[in-house]
């Protein structure tokens, strides 16, 4: 019984976060609206290459999973597998950045 209340208590907070994230962001356009500004300043566009960054962010990922997997033998299986998947997940953030920047740049 006391194992339900684990994934309970984590839906209910990111509930409760998303709820008061939506409602402050609809006071604050509304309070923008009716000071006469222009609420226009909430809208980006969105980027073309977003499947790009999260493609080469996946690759980094299952590249970190593999490598963990082969250090598995040489040190801690926990270690290893949350070492590399983090470190090899933060090397493809970056080659994103890197592309997509060099990208938007011949633009």
């Amino acid at each position: 019984m006391e194992g339900i209340f684990v994934p309970i208590g984590f839906f209910l907070a990111a509930f409760a976060i998303l709820y008061v994230f939506w409602t402050t962001r609809t006071k604050e356009r509304l309070a923008l609206i009716e000071k006469g500004a222009d609420a226009s300043i909430f809208k980006t566009e969105p980027s073309k290459f977003v499947l790009l960054k999260w493609g080469i962010f996946l690759i980094g990922l299952a590249i970190g999973v593999i490598t963990g997997f082969a250090l598995s033998n040489l040190v801690n299986e926990v270690v290893a597998f949350f070492t590399m998947i983090f470190f090899f997940g933060g090397i493809g953030l970056i080659v994103a950045h890197v592309v997509t920047y060099s990208l938007e740049k011949k633009e």
